[in-house]
């Protein structure tokens, strides 16, 4: 093997980020990054379980619910900070099919952490991170819409379907409507970070579908 060859296995041949070795990296450091749990973890050093208290997701709503509200703001920013770290730090730019790849990697970390045995939380907060380095604009969109929600029924649950169904229609659009490439790819990143979100919350739809039948 040349060092020609070892040099675009690992930069790529047209893009530093592009070589397979690069990618695997980036993908393998974003899991890793977004399955440590700082809900989990913050809840251990305190002496608390919050498996078996409040929702047991381990996640930002549940630790303020079990740990106060103080704790819960604290977990949300780590949990902000585990999907924008890896996807502005491990891509050369927030831009093209790569980065997505990588804020994917963070929340299905986040989502199912190996360190808590195949659970984690709903990736609502890990997924606004990666969207902040990505695409802002719809993460301001998805922001708004969470806001609204939390006004108008107060739970975050419900707030989290809406704006995630609202971030899968906005990504969508994006990803069929613009003729820039990289608009194009984050787009349809953010959507499918809206649908991952989304079925992370299917037992919050069976149960809102069940009340609206009634």
């Amino acid at each position: 093997m040349t060092t020609d060859t070892v040099r675009v296995m690992v930069l790529g041949p047209a893009h530093p980020a592009y070589g397979p070795v690069s990618v695997a990296l980036g993908v393998v450091v974003s899991f890793v990054i977004g399955s440590v749990n700082p809900a989990a973890i913050i809840a251990r050093l305190l002496g608390r379980d919050l498996r078996g208290s409040g929702s047991g997701n381990p996640g930002a709503t549940n630790a303020g619910r079990v740990l106060g509200a103080r704790w819960g703001v604290v977990v949300g920013v780590l949990d902000v900070l585990k999907g924008y770290l890896p996807t502005l730090l491990l891509t050369p730019s927030t831009s093209g099919p790569l980065v997505g790849v990588c804020a994917v990697a963070a929340v299905l970390g986040h989502v199912w952490s190996p360190f808590l045995r195949g659970r984690g939380g709903k990736g609502v907060a890990t997924t606004i991170g990666a969207l902040l380095a990505m695409a802002p604009w719809l993460a301001l969109v998805a922001v708004v819409v969470f806001a609204a929600g939390i006004a108008v029924w107060r739970t975050t649950g419900k707030a989290s379907i809406v704006a995630s169904a609202a971030l899968t229609v906005a990504g969508v659009v994006v990803a069929a409507t613009t003729w820039w490439p990289s608009t194009r790819w984050a787009g349809a990143w953010s959507a499918l970070l809206a649908v991952i979100v989304l079925l992370r919350h299917h037992r919050n739809l069976r149960a809102w579908g069940r009340l609206a039948r009634r």
